[in-house]
């Protein structure tokens, strides 16, 4: 619970300190656990910490999110001359912790929200709090085909939106058979000069549109039967790949200087099933504005966002989870 005099506006001032103080529970209870980090974590520690909730924060082993495989960041405001996705993570994290959040680099392993307050489990240690936000994300998935881990973010991206404008009139590769395979081939189209998609099959997940937009466009050509088995790179990056027919083994080379893998995204959730609702793949679902199916619980960013999955849209969201909890824990008391 919190205790404070009631507000007509969500901007916090810093001279608020004497007011937003967390009360004394039994034990150590926090106002607010955060879990996961990336721009709609750090968003919400920075909104919280500002409240004066003292957020605690686990941010996971690989605490940024996958902006921390992006090389270049030039979509998102206030940065006119771009900037990297680590340094950008680096950045968010210092500003929250200016204000006073705590970040512990640590994978949360499992929850209790059956009643508050609510139970957090790290590395064996069990931490409570009035209410949760989530903010894990969802990682892309990868092809796990040789050479790939050197080459993210330096050539293999998984996101067109983010990079496709620094391949601008060179020849690029998509892997994937869904509308989304289909999307990004199609967007990629504005910058590079050919875009080869590649398919294991040739059957395509992807809608009749989606497939006809995009084998229909003078700048795609559609390959089936071809896998990536290997990336090839020179000094200057990627530069191609080994694909492989799965009939037959059948190996051939392709040159190419950027890669985007659109074979989907898991949400990184496992840790909450049977906590909160959520869809057949796993995504959080929201009940009313931020608030899951658990009163209390909050969750932001990639790990509800199935469409956007903007660094910029996930910051957001992790403004409207925090001051979701903040009114939340205000109307508790």
């Amino acid at each position: 619970m919190i205790r404070r005099p009631p507000r007509s506006t969500h901007c916090i001032s810093s001279a608020a300190s004497d007011v937003y103080k967390r009360q004394p529970v039994s034990g150590e209870v926090r106002n607010v656990i955060i879990i996961g980090s990336g721009p709609a974590g750090y968003t919400a520690g920075l909104y919280t910490a500002r409240a004066m909730l003292e957020p605690l924060m686990f941010a996971g082993y690989m605490s940024g999110g996958q902006l921390m495989l992006t090389s270049d960041v030039e979509n998102f405001p206030g940065y006119p001359n771009g900037i990297g996705g680590p340094e950008m993570m680096i950045h968010m994290r210092e500003q929250a912790e200016r204000f006073g959040l705590e970040v512990h680099d640590k994978n949360v392993e499992k929850v209790d929200f059956s009643e508050r307050p609510f139970r957090v489990w790290v590395e064996g240690d069990e931490h409570r709090a009035d209410a949760v936000i989530i903010c894990t994300g969802a990682e892309a998935i990868w092809l796990g085909a040789e050479g790939e881990e050197a080459q993210k973010g330096r050539g293999i991206s998984t996101c067109a939106t983010c990079d496709g404008a620094f391949f601008r009139d060179e020849e690029i590769i998509v892997v994937g058979g869904g509308d989304s395979a289909m999307e990004e081939a199609t967007f990629l189209t504005r910058f590079a000069s050919k875009v080869t998609l590649l398919h294991r099959r040739d059957v395509f997940r992807a809608s009749k549109v989606m497939y006809e937009r995009a084998a229909n466009h003078p700048k795609i050509e559609i390959q089936t039967f071809r896998q990536v088995k290997k990336w090839l790179s020179d000094e200057k990056g990627l530069s191609g790949a080994v694909l492989e027919d799965p009939r037959d083994g059948s190996e051939e080379e392709i040159s190419c200087t950027g890669a985007f893998i659109a074979i989907g995204h898991k949400p990184m959730t496992g840790f909450l099933e049977g906590e909160v609702e959520m869809d057949e793949s796993g995504y959080v679902l929201h009940s009313e504005h931020t608030m899951t199916s658990v009163p209390g619980v909050f969750a932001a960013g990639d790990v509800v966002d199935t469409r956007y999955r903007q660094a910029i849209t996930a910051a957001g969201m992790g403004c409207q989870a925090a001051i979701d909890a903040e009114k939340w824990l205000e109307d508790q008391h």
